[in-house]
């Protein structure tokens, strides 16, 4: 008999099966806080309205800035005028809470009826004196987290441009404010001596503010100068872009961002690997710095020291395999990250592939393969959930991430599992949250490993024979 032949190279495949996965206008949960001075407006059915209570019970601590306009009877047989009723909406919006930006969320329902949010929204906003962005977050072609990608790409037309006084451009940048606050001028200046001469560089996707503090200061290390980011704190601070300028995304799903940017901004793509891990984050910064021409200063030790810190979860997967269903399209980064730490991962399933934005992330994988001297994973794109399923049983592998659907049938049978929606929420950007991201995926490990040094098992198995 002859040994099956390892994969050395990747493999793509796409199966029949839908998106399993959260409605996309859950984006709704975590733009609302990051876009202080903004307020969300989802267009549809009771359904939706159902869906987002639910999927926002957890963030009840803050009061949200989000609210439905719920499609009627009336609404979906075209005898309203939808027109009067967001008009309605939009001025009792504007007495109650005064947004900056009022995004209204189109859904699977207003893609259906035809309804041209489009065409309404500019007529609008000159009558109630409130810039509205118009973004379709509807299930029928995204997957859940592509919801915030239609919101920025939406929101990269808004952006000022030939803004040419910089004194100005200073002003609207919240990040060098935030650094900056209560500092004297003259050392600020100093600091600014610091910079190299690049072309101006805008980061877009939406993070946690630690985040956006931390991965600017990487950048800030290597001389590097971010003009802003999309999108920013308030509204009112959007990032100036204009053609030339250089961006570069932060997350996997943004792939309708950056074509917006490249497009139709004329802005200039920085393919790198994502931020996610020591190894992601280095591979970032080095990719930035090599397109302005700027040697890296300190990386390897950087990750280096990382690495060293990780070891008492390292030693927990070393050796172990991870199988990924697909569901907030985070999958390659992850799995990426997680060769590096030692483990091996049979098969990546992801909802959507994009081989062109995710090109520098594909290869970075393979690499990261070869050095691990482990097998390339199979990427299946939109993979039908009983094929999968069965092929996690002929496997058996010791960690499958998959969404919320799928965790307690499996874990029913004896695999382990960790919800992929977890890490969407979980701060996994940069050096140093790369714990967060193995505190996460071991703990279901650790979790077992409590339960047999109690007993456990011993316990379940005496139950059986009874």
């Amino acid at each position: 008999m002859t040994a099956l032949q390892e994969p050395t190279s990747l493999q793509f495949d796409c199966e029949s099966g839908n998106y399993h996965t959260f409605c996309p206008i859950s984006c709704v949960a975590w733009l609302y806080q990051k876009i202080e001075d903004s307020f969300f407006l989802v267009i549809g059915t009771k359904t939706c309205g159902y869906f987002l209570q639910n999927a926002m019970g957890v963030m009840i601590f803050a009061e949200p800035r989000y609210a439905m306009a719920e499609l009627e009877e009336g609404d979906i047989s075209a005898q309203l005028k939808d027109y009067e009723e967001l008009k309605r909406l939009c001025l009792q919006i504007k007495r109650d809470r005064n947004p900056s930006v009022i995004v209204w969320i189109g859904t699977c329902t207003t893609e259906i009826i035809k309804m041209d949010l489009e065409g309404l929204a500019p007529q609008l906003e000159s009558e109630i004196g409130i810039p509205i962005v118009t973004a379709r977050a509807n299930g029928l072609d995204y997957a859940f987290t592509q919801g915030e990608d239609t919101v920025l790409a939406a929101m990269a037309h808004k952006c000022p441009k030939n803004v040419k006084v910089e004194a100005e451009k200073e002003e609207r940048n919240s990040i060098h404010k935030l650094l900056n606050f209560g500092r004297k001028k003259e050392d600020i200046k100093q600091e600014e001596s610091e910079y190299q001469e690049h072309p101006p560089l805008v980061l877009f996707g939406s993070l946690p503010d630690p985040v956006v503090t931390n991965l600017t200061l990487e950048l800030k290390k290597q001389g590097i100068k971010i003009d802003g980011w999309l999108p920013a704190k308030r509204y009112t601070e959007l990032p100036v872009i204009d053609e030339g300028y250089f961006v570069s995304g932060v997350n996997p799903f943004l792939s309708r961002t950056a074509t917006t940017l490249m497009r139709r901004r004329k802005c200039k793509l920085i393919g790198a690997p994502f931020p996610i891990g020591p190894d992601g984050t280095r591979a970032w910064i080095e990719k930035i710095c090599s397109v302005f021409n700027i040697k890296p200063q300190g990386l390897e030790e950087r990750e280096a020291k990382i690495w060293e810190s990780l070891e008492d979860y390292l030693k927990l997967i070393r050796g172990k395999s991870v199988f990924f269903m697909g569901d907030n399209l985070l999958e390659i980064s992850l799995a990426r990250f997680l060769i590096r730490c030692g483990m091996i991962c049979p098969e990546i399933g992801i909802p959507y592939m994009d081989k062109r934005y995710q090109k520098a992330e594909l290869d970075f994988l393979e690499k990261t393969c070869q050095e691990m001297n482990v097998p390339v994973p199979k990427i299946v794109e939109k993979p039908d959930n009983y094929n999968q399923v069965q092929r996690i049983y002929e496997l058996q592998p010791d960690l499958v991430i998959t969404g919320m659907a799928h965790a307690n049938p499996l874990e029913a049978r004896g695999i382990n599992t960790k919800w992929s929606v977890e890490f969407t929420f979980a701060q996994i950007h940069g050096f140093t949250n790369a714990r967060d991201i193995l505190e996460l995926a071991t703990r279901p490990l650790r979790r077992n490993n409590n339960l047999k040094e109690l007993g456990w098992e011993k316990l379940v198995k005496e139950e059986a024979k009874i």
